[in-house]
């Protein structure tokens, strides 16, 4: 029986956001400390954080002082603590963190660390929104780096970030590429989302037959307040079926055993690979929405 122990942390904003994005980073990473520390202690094989979990939700504004957020990776010095913090719980850590590519060149990037430390990679956010209160091609250049997909300790590991989860042909080609869980780290606020977050992400898990873990901030950011971060993390199955929910508006690590063999058991009842039709969707990508 292949299985392990998932976890997810939602956390809200800590810091005031006058402060330079260097202190912020440092602010939100000590909150995080502890609830990375409760997961090792409670035996988390596989964790992921919220999307940028260091910094606030800052594409509201179109300032480039959130530029000074980015860092390199796997050279910045989040990532260089995630990789102790993984060394030391054996533990899988998926770090959603702003990425300088070089200067001038920005992305809204994953890192993952394997149990013992060994950075594997990166996902890069596919689809970039940029509509009111959602600036993100202000800051964000979209990433082109395919669908990655991380043979770690515990599962063959899939990321896709926020906004890419209204597309489904990403969530295919993990799978298809052999993702057993998908993490999708968000920052999503009440209204329409709302209603999507519990709706896409299990159907996703059920069309992919895969495990789906979806992470949102709690609370309110200012000065921005274009609204209420919801949290409700969860972790899915695939038959749709909720392992844990966290709350709408506290700090939280929310947990769930994970049984990969369920994979293969819902693949092969309901055979969806099996009948595709990958010679008829050639023409899919080249159809003008003009």
């Amino acid at each position: 029986m292949a299985k392990f122990k998932a976890g997810l942390i939602q956390l809200g904003l800590k810091a005031d956001t006058s402060l330079s994005p260097e202190k912020i980073r440092d602010v939100m990473t000590e909150a995080h400390i502890p609830f990375i520390e409760q997961a090792g202690k409670q035996g988390v094989q596989v964790l992921c954080f919220q999307e940028v979990f260091n910094q606030p939700y800052f594409c509201p504004s179109q300032d480039t002082k959130w530029y000074a957020a980015a860092e390199p990776i796997p050279d910045g010095p989040t990532v260089k603590l995630m990789q102790d913090y993984a060394k030391k719980y054996n533990m899988v850590i998926v770090v959603p963190i702003y990425e300088e590519q070089m200067t001038g060149v920005y992305y809204n990037t994953a890192a993952v660390i394997d149990a013992d430390g060994k950075y594997l990679g990166k996902y890069r956010k596919t689809h970039i929104p940029q509509v009111a209160g959602f600036y993100e091609k202000f800051f964000f250049k979209p990433g082109q780096g395919g669908w990655p997909v991380f043979h770690t300790a515990y599962c063959k590991l899939g990321v896709y970030i926020c906004y890419d989860r209204h597309f489904p042909e990403g969530w295919r080609a993990l799978a298809l590429n052999g993702a057993e869980y998908i993490v999708n780290p968000s920052a999503t606020v009440a209204g329409l989302s709302q209603y999507l977050w519990k709706l896409e992400q299990p159907a996703s898990a059920v069309a992919n037959g895969v495990f789906i873990g979806a992470i949102n901030r709690p609370g309110t950011e200012a000065p921005w307040d274009i609204g209420r971060f919801y949290g409700s993390s969860y972790v899915v199955d695939p038959r749709g079926e909720f392992l844990c929910e966290a709350s709408e508006d506290k700090d939280e690590l929310v947990t769930a055993e994970i049984d990969l063999d369920k994979v293969r058991e819902v693949r092969d009842l309901w055979q969806f690979f099996r009948d595709r039709r990958p010679e008829t969707y050639g023409s899919l990508s080249d159809i003008s929405h003009a």
